[in-house]
């Protein structure tokens, strides 16, 4: 199995996660996004018990898609300069520690996670993908599962098959770009078609399949699937133009060159990661035992500190919100 990071997404999530503790290394610089990410990593291998780990960076230089659509994420605010800090200094701080680390150029972490899955299926592997974002539910398949991770952190991390994401969203994992294609996606300022939120994309893609089968049926089952309001908005010539520009730029390469899995091989070396976390002022040790290829840590006795700086496993348990059920759903793994 091949585990595959989506950094920044993953990196976001701990410096806002972290931000009130501030945590910085001896020379002052920020680290407490670092150090997240770093925890992200440990506790999903631990987890998922992988037999080789990716992680994935978006190019900090050129952007692709910017250039075929200007308008892509140019919404976003720019970033705290403790943040950027931090995002600069990942990819070398893990290839320091020995994680197979990729910023492709021009392209994404995403682009990373969908080529590692494609990677991992040729050579009869299965993969786990972790990211915030739910654009990876796209790439789900029977070798390839999203290990999300939402408010909460990990405590709150789901992962989602084949067979759960039907019961989440109510489309299969080969309808979800059409999904997010008429959803649109504010965060990256993509707008989708009016009138379509979740609801009514699911009732379009379960009454016609895809988006094509949907523009070649008739007005009336257009109305009586979906209502004439969208029926009107999703008929009009520029629905057309907005769901393929959205589903040209929401595709993930699945041809970026990669390192060899053998290049992505667990163990790393434990003193060669210890000592690179330890430059940038992060302590951590037995909790990194599924990188390193050691035994897992003994339990805590009552009333003492746990054996490392990595917080405690709880017991997960679905978000209110997600599904009014307390157990996961079919296909679905409750991390612990």
């Amino acid at each position: 199995m091949l585990l595959v990071l989506d950094g920044n997404s993953l990196l976001h999530r701990a410096y806002h996660a972290g931000a009130f503790e501030g945590m910085t290394a001896p020379d002052g610089s920020p680290i407490w996004a670092l150090r997240g990410l770093i925890g992200y990593l440990a506790r999903a291998a631990a987890h998922v018990q992988p037999d080789a780990v990716m992680v994935g960076f978006d190019c900090p230089v050129s952007s692709a898609r910017r250039t075929q659509f200007p308008g892509y994420k140019a919404h976003r605010p720019d970033k705290p300069d403790d943040l950027t800090a931090q995002l600069a200094a990942a990819p070398a701080l893990l290839t320091e520690a020995g994680v197979c680390t990729v910023v492709p150029p021009a392209y994404e972490a995403d682009d990373v996670l969908a080529s590692g899955a494609a990677l991992a299926r040729a050579a009869g592997w299965e993969s786990v993908l972790m990211t915030s974002d739910r654009d990876a539910f796209a790439l789900i398949d029977e070798t390839t599962s999203v290990l999300r991770v939402r408010n909460g952190g990990f405590d709150e991390a789901v992962l989602i098959d084949a067979a759960a994401l039907p019961a989440l969203y109510g489309v299969l994992p080969s309808q979800y770009q059409d999904f997010a294609a008429l959803r649109g996606d504010p965060s990256d300022n993509l707008p989708g078609v009016r009138r379509f939120g979740a609801t009514t994309a699911k009732k379009l893609l379960t009454a016609f399949g895809t988006v094509e089968a949907a523009w070649e049926s008739s007005p009336e089952d257009l109305r009586a699937a979906v209502g004439d309001q969208a029926t009107t908005n999703f008929t009009a010539p520029a629905a057309r133009e907005i769901i393929n520009r959205n589903r040209s730029l929401m595709a993930m390469r699945h041809d970026l060159t990669l390192p060899a899995l053998t290049g992505a091989r667990l163990p790393l070396d434990y003193l060669t990661m210890r000592q690179a976390l330890r430059a940038r002022g992060i302590n951590l040790g037995p909790s990194l035992w599924a990188l390193v290829g050691s035994a897992p840590p003994p339990p805590a006795a009552a009333g003492e500190p746990p054996p490392d700086e990595m917080p405690e496993l709880r017991p997960w348990v679905f978000r209110s919100g997600m599904t009014a059920r307390r157990d996961p759903t079919p296909g679905q793994l409750a991390l612990f």
